[in-house]
């Protein structure tokens, strides 16, 4: 029996009911605004877009956008945070077909590269436009922002490290955190892969100079 002071148990039903039916439809709110502002970045190639035309495509409130979002540079965070998290799992997909460890490394770095460069017809704003930007002003939510990613390339580093394919001086954790970096910048800071005058890095270049870093030499 519940004592007086307690809700009685019907009561806490319907409450819980209530803040579940209000989370989902909040979560549909969310949804249907991100959903928007991705397909007028894909229609614009670019993040140049207002939240009132947000609101229009989403047939939503302005004061519903509010109530979600402080305003655009949040809705942005969102969607950038969603394309990381996608990313890590379309990475993740991509290495389960190898069976050596540095070979999944190797995978997930030609991969990240290709997914990070810039590439007018992919149309991916939210790595070649914001990601620079967010980099400079906002450190923190870009730490936060490729948590996914970094989960991963941390699980790839020391799977290879047991499997002895990894330097015996290098920590995994730190190890992925800098491939990363230096893997996502030379993308973000390459030439277009199909201009051929300049001569573009390739995704094979970037794995073998990473790999230097890290694999332990061949017996």
């Amino acid at each position: 029996m519940s004592s007086p002071s307690e809700e009685p148990a019907w009561k806490q039903r319907a409450v819980e009911r209530s803040i579940k039916t209000a989370k989902l439809r909040a979560a549909q709110r969310v949804q249907r605004f991100l959903d928007a502002a991705q397909a007028i970045i894909t229609e614009k190639g670019s993040t140049d877009f207002t939240v009132q035309e947000v609101v229009d495509r989403s047939r939503q409130s302005l004061r519903s956008f509010y109530l979600q979002f402080d305003g655009k540079h949040e809705l942005l965070l969102a969607l950038f945070e969603d394309a990381l998290s996608r990313a890590a799992n379309q990475i993740r997909a991509a290495t389960s077909g190898q069976e050596e460890p540095l070979a999944r490394l190797k995978v997930a770095i030609e991969l990240l590269f290709e997914l990070s460069r810039p590439d007018p017809s992919a149309k991916r704003p939210l790595f070649t436009d914001f990601a620079p930007q967010l980099l400079i002003s906002h450190p923190t939510e870009v730490r936060v922002a490729h948590a996914p990613l970094l989960v991963l390339f941390t699980e790839l580093m020391e799977e290879a490290a047991e499997a002895g394919q990894l330097r015996s001086d290098v920590n995994p954790r730190r190890v992925a955190a800098m491939t990363m970096q230096t893997v996502m910048f030379t993308a973000q800071s390459s030439a277009p892969a199909e201009d051929e005058e300049i001569h573009p890095i390739t995704a094979d270049e970037v794995w073998s100079f990473c790999a230097l870093g890290f694999a332990a030499p061949a017996s």
